[in-house]
């Protein structure tokens, strides 16, 4: 599908905001697919407006302590001024752009830990992803699996089931939407993707946000408390998945992230990594309260500094 250009507009961040560290994380994670191409600090990508594609072109035109995001819109046909601010909102949100860091930072620098991933990563953003469908891919294909492995996972559901959009001189490739997948049988769907008994899941939270479950933006507004309830609710989505959903929820640690933390927190990787998940999820809160969320992605996305900063060895993926 080809789109052309129909209107821009400007998104002015809290500082500090680093566009490179915000839009292209250390550790590989995307914005919004993975197909996005990201070159002299500027971002291709795209989401839908409703059930409509649209591509973005987001572009970095200010500096670290003056934030300025141009973001150009090519659709399909005219884009309305009111969904022009309604785009507006949503990439704002999206990015973080609001923000605000300083008490994450005046935390952080008095933390053995965190210390050193703030200055290595100092102005990264938390993202946001645009529709709630795919925080549930995301936060299904990362249970019990490596970032590699979870990364492959989500690659294959893009190119076996995505959109593809034209604008600009570029191809991006956008995630399937949950009215496409809850349409599949799960056992083609797992063959295609390789994905296991995850496959099940992904369809059946499809199915049932194409029902009418919540949207994104109403899980955001939520209490924390209340987003978590609300969230379990769908197929494949427990305790570490709607932390990841809702990360202002909680500590999400799996099988993966029960190793990192267990290092850092106790010197030692555990024997059991099931069994453990409690105790470092435990310890997570206890250390960091309030900011875990923040301590927790800004640590997953610095583990080879950190590595070297403190002298050992953290899994990297």
């Amino acid at each position: 599908m080809k789109l052309k250009f129909r209107t821009r507009f400007e998104i002015s961040p809290l500082p500090p905001f680093d566009f490179r560290l915000t839009v292209r994380k250390p550790a590989g994670w995307s914005l919004f697919t993975s197909a996005e191409v990201y070159e002299d600090e500027t971002l291709w990508t795209g989401i839908r407006s409703g059930a409509r594609p649209v591509g973005l072109k987001i572009k970095s035109q200010g500096t670290l302590e003056k934030p300025r995001v141009l973001v150009g819109v090519y659709s399909g046909r005219a884009v309305s001024g009111a969904e022009s601010e309604r785009l507006r909102e949503i990439l704002s949100v999206c990015l973080g752009a609001e923000q605000d860091l300083t008490g994450f930072y005046g935390f952080a620098r008095s933390d053995g830990i965190l210390k050193h991933v703030v200055e290595s990563l100092y102005g990264m953003h938390d993202t946001q992803a645009a529709s709630l469908f795919n925080s549930v891919i995301l936060a299904i294909c990362l249970q019990m699996a490596r970032l590699k492995r979870s990364n492959q996972m989500m690659e294959a559901i893009d190119r076996e089931y995505g959109e593809t959009i034209e604008f600009d001189g570029k191809r991006i490739l956008l995630q399937p939407t949950a009215a496409r997948v809850a349409k599949l049988d799960p056992v083609d769907f797992a063959k295609a993707c390789k994905l296991g008994y995850r496959a099940k899941y992904i369809v059946a939270s499809a199915k049932m946000i194409e029902s009418g479950f919540p949207e994104m933006r109403q899980i955001m507004m939520m209490p924390p408390e209340k987003a978590k309830e609300e969230l379990v609710k769908l197929p494949g989505i427990g305790d570490y998945a709607a932390d990841i959903i809702n990360p202002h929820a909680g500590f999400p640690i799996d099988a993966w992230s029960v190793d990192v933390f267990g290092l850092l927190f106790f010197g030692k990787q555990p024997e059991n990594r099931r069994d453990a998940i409690e105790a470092v999820k435990e310890e997570g809160i206890r250390r960091w309260g309030t900011w875990s969320w923040m301590a927790f992605f800004y640590v997953a996305q610095d583990l080879r500094n950190l590595s070297k900063k403190l002298g050992i060895k953290l899994r990297l993926e």
